[in-house]
């Protein structure tokens, strides 16, 4: 009777050991999931940054300030990648910050897709930027999808010094977009080019979804931010200082 009640014992240890390892493992395995998401988002970030420093950077073929200072939010999406045969379509990741009480929040990260149809072939990386200038636009990207062309209209916005009559215009659309493709940066019209958020890398980074991150009541001081994504917000500050 002893004999089985210890062999009952040990086997009760051994099974609890197993667990235990079992469940070590996947907190390691879940852990090393969210560093690499947590670094993905870091270098969105940092890419985002360089794109919109280097557009900025020649002022003469840069975004007006005056349509800059008035954006409400701001999106970056780097190496956007459009490729086909027949059937194209385009995908990438950026950022996109949103403006607050002492400079921009936090990045939270979106996805950016699209599809084409026509006679197309090869591919080709395009960074596209795209100013939220008023709180229905914003509002679209609160939600689960944002369909630029359905939900929220979009013009192709000037570069340089352009008229003030043209940027008046402009400041009463809800998205102004732009895009760079072999060093040209010019305005773009966009349709049917859907804006969904990266809740992976959101999670990762911030523990909280992009609805979240950009949520109007969010204070967001610099120092709350995860240190690789602050570039970003600082970059805009730079370009864009507080109102």
């Amino acid at each position: 009777m002893k004999r089985v009640f210890r062999l009952n014992r040990l086997g009760a240890f051994i099974s609890a050991s197993l667990l235990s390892i079992v469940s070590a493992g996947t907190v390691l395995q879940s852990q090393s999931k969210d560093a690499k998401r947590i670094a993905e988002a870091t270098k969105e970030a940092q890419k985002a940054a360089q794109v919109f420093t280097e557009i900025m950077n020649v002022p003469d073929k840069a975004i007006p300030q005056k349509l800059l200072d008035n954006a409400r939010a701001i999106a970056v999406f780097p190496g956007v990648i459009k490729a086909g045969f027949i059937v194209g379509g385009r995908a990438g990741e950026g950022a996109i910050s949103r403006r607050v009480k002492g400079g921009w929040s936090a990045p939270a990260f979106f996805n950016l897709a699209g599809g084409s149809i026509g006679l197309q072939i090869g591919a080709s990386k395009t960074d596209f930027v795209l100013l939220f200038m008023n709180d229905d636009a914003l509002a679209g990207l609160l939600k689960d999808k944002f369909e630029i062309g359905g939900e929220g209209s979009a013009a192709a916005g000037p570069v340089g010094r352009s008229t003030s009559a043209t940027t008046d215009v402009l400041l009463r659309a809800q998205i102004v977009s732009y895009s760079r493709s072999k060093g040209l940066f010019a305005g773009l019209e966009l349709k049917g080019t859907v804006i969904s958020p990266d809740n992976d890398d959101n999670l990762a980074a911030y523990g909280m979804k992009a609805s979240e991150v950009l949520s109007p009541g969010r204070s967001w001081p610099i120092t709350k931010m995860p240190a690789g994504v602050r570039v970003f917000p600082r970059t805009l500050s730079r370009y864009s200082p507080v109102r």
